[in-house]
């Protein structure tokens, strides 16, 4: 095993491995566990709120060719950024490195705020791209470092139920703010909430160890990763409807991947400090569960960006309604997650849990496969449901088996790691289902009068109710035949999570301290 420099001349023993290196009581992890809300909801909540503000964000800065890099710059720099924080972490300590994201979070809103063109938002993006990385990673990093794998359930469970939170309240929020502020208002209202988040992570998170940053930071390897997940998303995205799969474009971004990826393994098994530990997939769990992370990533989050899509054309939603009829999936998962987390706290026993999720997830997927034009709300309703149940089963604990399996010394790299393939699962999912949903309706609606002359981004839903009834139809059945494709894809991936989760060994949790130590004020 590859000696970490950062901490000693050695490895670490097993037993200081697993030991947590501060005690906290329960009001000090309540109260830091506030401070970690805010900061999660932040990242999770931007990548969100930004959306229902994007047309009016172009009607005032124009670049409407452009428009896609605004969540596409910030998704990528988030995903490339969240290993480096996380080795980050483990180098110069979690205090100073998570603060410093935060900073970075804040500054990038404020710029994205004061933006005068689109240039400079996509630039700002992604400096805020950038700082959420650092978020993510900081939270899961940090509780994994103040509360052992035992006792983690319970708070993992709280903390995974900002997710789907921020799904719907960020669409939500953003309208909200379009409609009665200014665009701008969605990237300044992060502005108070990040500095109470970083008041109060300062203050609280003072007794984890500082680290002794005396290792260099592997910069190549940074770069070498920023690049082949960028041409990785780009042809993802661009194959199939920009450009041919055989074009000279597709082709290059493809050897530049495969290039850039194959000399990044070897800088990493050279390197004293590589950026991504590649020591941490030596354990199974670690990687079966990296490979849970993936698909609930690319399966969930891949999905669920276009179910609106049948809301408002197919269903007649607004963009708001649209959003709260997405709560069945919001409050399922949320339930789920706490009650997993506490199920899991009280028997350590957690293997059930993916099956579980990788089952509902490919059910509730496959059922969105059926979609017609007559499919009732409450049908889709009771979709959701599953696909918020399944969501609730799988995401914190694939999260909690991969920190169960790894040193402490490792926990950020680790983690970082997690979440970079969570994140990963998320970009290509976007793109990829994308890609399907904008080639298969294009092609159901080509040479159609009317409706194919709009199809694809070119439809609106205040379009759609102003073509004649035939046109009108003619258009919702593409859709729903578009997306009928789209989630089958995903429902295939999905059933290839539960082969997965079946290979997860049951390993017990480390290091429970006993109430005294840490759980009593």
């Amino acid at each position: 095993m590859t000696t970490d420099t950062s901490t000693a001349d050695t490895p670490p023993s097993p037993a200081a491995a697993d030991a947590p290196p501060a005690q906290f009581t329960h009001r000090q992890i309540i109260v830091t566990m506030s401070g970690l809300v805010i900061a999660m909801l932040l990242a999770m909540l931007d990548n969100m709120i930004v959306a229902p503000a994007l047309p009016t964000i172009v009607g005032d800065l124009g670049g409407l060719n452009h428009l896609a890099w605004v969540t596409t710059g910030y998704i990528l720099a988030s995903t490339a950024s969240t290993p480096i924080w996380g080795k980050l972490g483990d180098l110069f300590g979690r205090r100073i490195v998570f603060v410093s994201s935060v900073v970075v979070f804040l500054a990038g809103s404020a710029l994205a705020g004061m933006s005068q063109n689109m240039g400079e938002l996509i630039a700002f993006r992604a400096v805020q791209g950038l700082g959420a990385g650092g978020l993510m990673v900081g939270v899961l990093s940090i509780i994994g470092e103040m509360i052992p794998p035992a006792d983690r359930s319970k708070y993992m469970g709280l903390m995974m139920a900002v997710m789907p939170v921020a799904m719907i309240g960020g669409p939500l929020a953003g309208g909200f703010i379009t409609d009665n502020f200014s665009w701008r208002w969605a990237f300044y209202v992060n502005l108070p909430l990040g500095a109470i988040a970083l008041v109060v992570c300062w203050i609280t998170l003072a007794k984890l160890p500082r680290g002794t940053g005396k290792a260099r930071i592997d910069w190549l390897g940074a770069g070498l990763l920023t690049v082949w997940i960028t041409t990785l998303v780009l042809i993802t995205s661009w194959g199939g409807t920009e450009y041919d799969w055989a074009s000279p474009q597709i082709l290059g971004l493809a050897v530049v991947t495969v290039v850039t990826f194959v000399a990044f393994v070897i800088v990493q098994r050279r390197v004293a400090e590589p950026i991504m530990p590649l020591r941490v997939f030596s354990n199974l769990n670690f990687t079966l569960s990296g490979g849970l992370a993936f698909i609930s990533g690319f399966a969930m989050f891949g999905a669920v960006t276009f179910l609106p899509q049948f809301q408002q054309f197919v269903q007649g939603s607004s963009a708001t309604n649209s959003g709260l009829l997405l709560m069945p999936m919001m409050i399922a998962a949320m339930v789920v997650s706490l009650a997993s987390g506490a199920i899991i706290g009280k028997t350590g026993r957690y293997k059930v849990f993916p099956i579980a999720g990788g089952i509902l997830l490919t059910i509730a997927l496959g059922l969105f496969a059926t979609l017609g034009t007559d499919t009732s709300k409450t049908t889709t309703a009771i979709y959701m449901v599953i696909l918020g149940a399944g969501m609730g089963c799988l995401m914190q604990t694939s999260t909690l088996i991969a920190q169960n399996s790894i040193e402490l010394r490792d926990i950020g790299a680790g983690t970082g790691v997690a979440t970079f393939l969570r994140n990963m699962g998320s970009s290509l999912g976007v793109a990829l289902l994308g890609a399907i949903y904008t080639s298969s309706l294009t092609d159901s609606l080509s040479g159609v009068g009317g409706a194919g002359a709009v199809a694809g981004n070119q439809m609106t839903p205040a379009m759609l109710r102003e073509l004649p009834e035939a046109a009108r139809h003619t258009f919702q059945v593409g859709v729903t035949d578009a997306l009928g494709m789209m989630f089958v894809v995903a429902a295939v991936v999905a059933a290839a999570g539960i082969v997965i989760a079946l290979f997860v060994r049951q390993v017990p949790l480390r290091g429970s301290v006993p109430a005294e130590a840490h759980l009593v004020e």
